[in-house]
């Protein structure tokens, strides 16, 4: 080859993996506000969490997919409502995507609003990291750390 194809080449290649990690970027953040938007639904924590799981809560707890799966069959003996209100809804704020070949590392403010305004129950904030693995072109959440962030 000669030196002006081997330097587009790799323009190309370079121009082509920045496309796919705007690409990637696009798609977690996507990923995350529908889960954010839908986290009072079973099949928003189905597609979101990884079979393998491990989850580090603002309580001090860890657990898996699989603690968070049975919290939904324990709610009460009720089905799933899909027109349900959810108590608190949640949106993300600050979010940064940072892509590494197949594995994403997302950081986050969590905002947590209360559905009944005259409650009187506070907005609650967290910051939120979670690893994403890219596995047979799926993103997952494989871990998650929250930390509650303290009333000012």
């Amino acid at each position: 080859m000669t030196r002006v194809v081997q330097v587009l080449t790799l323009a190309l290649a370079m121009l082509f993996m920045q496309s796919a990690a705007a690409s990637d970027v696009e798609e977690i953040i996507a990923l995350l506000q529908d889960f954010l938007a839908n986290s009072h639904k079973e099949a928003a924590h189905e597609r979101f969490w990884a079979e393998d799981l491990v989850y580090s809560s603002s309580a001090g707890l860890r657990f898996g997919k699989a603690e968070i799966m049975e919290s939904f069959a324990s709610d009460s003996g009720e089905s799933e409502d899909a027109d349900a209100e959810p108590e608190v809804t949640y949106a993300g704020e600050e979010v940064d995507v940072r892509i590494y070949d197949d594995a994403a590392v997302v950081a986050f403010k969590l905002v947590g609003t209360p559905t009944d305004a005259g409650s009187g129950a506070e907005v609650l904030y967290y910051f939120n990291t979670g690893t994403f693995l890219k596995r047979d072109g799926v993103w997952r959440v494989v871990a998650w750390q929250a930390t509650k962030i303290p009333p000012q």
